[in-house]
């Protein structure tokens, strides 16, 4: 029993150190998850087609990348789309780049021309229901045409900066404009409830807060999802189709939770969030 409590105290005062930062982390522990061949480990959601439905092969792989298309849509009907990743996260860093190309499908709003995004802390997939057509989530968008990029947006959720709600639906971060067709590599660092950045060329272009359920511009959902004032701390990542075509690669993760005892071979010293069920396992 004593050593069962000198181990736990010594545990809990290992938990208070602070972590290094995760830009540390050696390129071996960044997990790509997508393969660049199949889209295994992801699944599709359209608005007013079911889960897994792919409508016009909308989300494809080709040459190494995943590419959102529409050439196979006679207009784009409202079919607002998202890839989601299979696995619940709440405390990691994602990395991918992304890269606009070609015209936006007919039928598509003008908002969403050279428009994309990938959307954090989401519902689950499972959850959508067919004609609902934005997830109730956090979205880090992609813009180009002359506008700011990693902007954020939020879908049936509300956000806070510097402890202030923010009542605007899209609030525009500091990055600099890029080119309609350049290839632009983003980082968005998500600690759970504490802490959401989004990062350009390793600077911070935007940081906000407390992600919680509320608000508007989400319709269709299933009210009982959707639990006004509920703090996200967790939720799915989803890759964005809105008409515009789009191409996504090197999509990684860096987990930010996981063992935290030095005495593990799982441990690493960037953790911020402790799952000492990890500790068994690298």
């Amino acid at each position: 029993m004593a050593t069962r409590i000198l181990t736990l105290l010594a545990l809990s005062v290992l938990s208070l150190v602070p972590p290094t930062d995760w830009r540390s982390a050696p390129a071996a522990d960044w997990q790509a998850i997508f393969n660049g061949r199949t889209l295994d480990g992801w699944v599709v959601k359209l608005a007013h087609h079911d889960l897994g439905d792919n409508y016009g092969d909308t989300f494809r792989v080709e040459n190494g990348v995943i590419r959102v298309m529409y050439d196979k849509y006679d207009e784009f009907g409202a079919r607002f789309g998202h890839l989601f990743y299979k696995q619940k996260l709440s405390h990691y860093v994602l990395a991918l780049e992304y890269r606009f190309f070609g015209d936006q499908v007919k039928g598509g709003p003008p908002y969403a021309r050279l428009n994309s995004g990938v959307m954090v802390h989401s519902q689950a997939p499972e959850t959508i229901l067919k004609d609902q057509d934005w997830p109730i989530s956090v979205e880090a968008q992609f813009l180009a045409g002359g506008r700011t990029t990693m902007n954020v947006c939020t879908p049936g959720t509300e956000i806070f900066m510097q402890g202030a709600m923010v009542k605007a639906h899209c609030t525009n971060s500091t990055s600099r404009i890029y080119g309609n067709d350049e290839w632009v590599a983003v980082q968005v660092e998500v600690l759970g409830s504490d802490r959401v950045r989004h990062i350009i060329e390793g600077q911070t272009v935007l940081e906000y807060e407390k992600p919680t359920i509320g608000g508007g511009v989400a319709t269709g959902f299933d009210p009982a999802i959707k639990k006004d004032g509920t703090v996200l701390d967790s939720g799915y990542i989803g890759l964005q189709a809105e008409s515009q075509p789009v191409e996504f690669r090197n999509v990684r993760l860096l987990n930010l939770s996981g063992c935290m005892n030095p005495d593990s071979p799982a441990y690493r010293s960037y953790f911020v969030h402790r799952d000492d069920a990890r500790c068994t396992t690298r």
